[in-house]
């Protein structure tokens, strides 16, 4: 009986650890766009899959796109505020950019 019953622990234990990636969090960026002439991330995303891009927007004269391999996502121009967005990443180069001014409101990062 004792053998058994540390058995199912053991079974249990090992479905336990196999399925944390499964509860893991979603990994969160921000991005942020104005007041002036400025567009940053303050951490880039590295690797493949699902995130969380959480844009503030300070100003109603820019924009925030974010563009790569089957991303092309943007806050409104005339809008100000903050806004999500859940997006896939795969391998690739992504640029973000404000729109209106994207010669010199610019920056990227690759995803390996």
């Amino acid at each position: 009986m004792r053998k058994r019953t540390t058995a199912v622990l053991l079974a249990l234990a090992i479905a336990a650890i196999a399925a944390l990636p499964v509860f893991a969090a979603t990994p969160k960026f921000t991005g942020t766009v104005g007041p002036g002439f400025t567009i940053k991330m303050a951490k880039k995303p590295t690797k493949a899959g699902k995130i969380t891009l959480v844009v503030s927007d300070k100003s109603s004269i820019h924009n925030f796109r974010l563009k790569g391999p089957g991303v092309n996502v943007a806050t409104s121009v005339s809008a100000t505020g903050t806004k999500t967005f859940k997006v896939t990443l795969k391998k690739g180069k992504y640029t973000f950019l404000c729109d209106p001014h994207a010669t010199t409101m610019k920056g990227s990062f690759t995803v390996k």
